[in-house]
């Protein structure tokens, strides 16, 4: 018997040749025959082939765009001193107003008038009900809301539907450099599951991490800073804006309000890299910043700096260190197309620019083009 093996390649099937044997045996007296058949059967291997294709990014296109002219939504009819604000998923936005209120506002999907969902109106205070200088304000999938509390030197939490909150990070009342304390804190960030919460520690420049679940006193991990104030990329300089997308990147991206900077900061390691503005240089060109304060970063790692001095919001398309004017003139003022010392920017599920314009005391809504 003879087994005779081909393989034949090609570009994505081979075919195998596999020999089976039939024996028969027919007996006549003393003889035997043996009767051999070879059954060929091919087998067929198939790869597929998957190619990803990834969409340009619109900013560097030129495809990213909003209307110039913004439509106020919050007045000073009804808020003072707006500071942070944010949208979750529901499309609700959420609005720290500092001071006088000293609450925190909640905007309902369609809605015209603002309700109070944290602080008491027009009453400051370190009680576990009342805020000093409220700044910053995040609300996770479960409702529960985070405000970063300046002249209390504390993070607040508010479970869902409470009136007080508990302090998950700082001291009541006390401002110091160790580790469980604040020294005026400003914006925060958090990670994709809401289990830690990045703070920037204004007065100490630095960059705190603190778990969502922790008490007062606890000390947080050093995440960038802590090396005194200044412009180089050891340091930080009374940070303010802060954003964090681990989707997209691990870095944490900095605002520096007395250094006229961002920053770029891998949590934990001893230096960063400057994205946008010239460190400690003020100015209105495209390529400088004037005070910045708010920040966000989007998928394609564009970046949205709120350049409170220059009343204006601007865009930086990934890996270029020139802005471009997407909110605001440049000039203050309290028309449509206007802002006056802007503090913070949230964007809608529809990409809908939101601006908290301080100066002016209102919320205006630039529509995404």
């Amino acid at each position: 018997t003879t087994t005779t093996t081909r393989t034949t390649t090609t570009t994505t099937t081979t075919a195998t040749t596999t020999t089976t044997t039939a024996t028969t045996t027919t007996t006549t007296a003393t003889t035997t025959t043996t009767t051999t058949t070879t059954t060929t059967t091919a087998t067929a291997a198939t790869t597929t082939a998957t190619t990803t294709t990834t969409s340009p990014n619109p900013c560097s296109t030129g495809a990213l765009s909003w209307n110039t002219s913004a439509t106020p939504i919050v007045n000073s009819s009804q808020i003072s001193a707006p500071s942070g604000i944010y949208f979750n998923s529901n499309n609700t936005l959420f609005i720290v107003d500092e001071y006088p209120n000293a609450v925190v506002w909640q905007l309902l999907s369609n809605a015209v008038n603002v309700t109070n969902v944290a602080g008491v109106y027009m009453s400051s205070g370190p009680s576990s009900d009342r805020f000093n200088y409220p700044q910053d304000v995040y609300v996770d999938a479960s409702g529960n809301i985070y405000i970063s509390d300046f002249y209390n030197y504390r993070i607040q939490k508010f479970t869902s539907g409470s009136s007080t909150g508990t302090t998950i990070a700082g001291i009541t009342g006390q401002a110091g450099s160790a580790f469980s304390q604040f020294n005026g804190l400003r914006y925060f960030t958090f990670d994709s599951t809401d289990t830690y919460i990045y703070v920037t520690d204004y007065n100490n420049h630095r960059v705190m991490r603190y778990s969502t679940s922790s008490t007062s006193g606890t000390n947080g991990v050093l995440m960038a800073g802590n090396n005194g104030a200044g412009n180089s990329n050891t340091t930080l300089y009374c940070p303010w804006g802060i954003h964090y997308l681990p989707s997209v990147s691990n870095d944490l991206f900095i605002t520096n309000f007395y250094g006229h900077s961002v920053i770029r900061w891998t949590p934990g390691v001893s230096s960063g890299y400057f994205v946008a503005g010239v460190p400690g240089v003020s100015g209105q060109t495209p390529m400088l910043l004037s005070y910045p304060m708010g920040i966000k970063i989007d998928t394609y790692l564009n970046i949205y700096v709120v350049d409170n001095n220059n009343h204006r919001i601007q865009m930086f398309c990934a890996n270029s260190q020139s802005g471009i004017t997407i909110a605001g003139t440049g000039i203050a003022g309290n028309t449509a197309t206007q802002l006056i010392s802007p503090r913070a920017i949230a964007f809608d599920s529809a990409m809908n620019l939101y601006v908290a314009d301080t100066g002016n005391a209102r919320i205006q809504k630039f529509l995404k083009l």
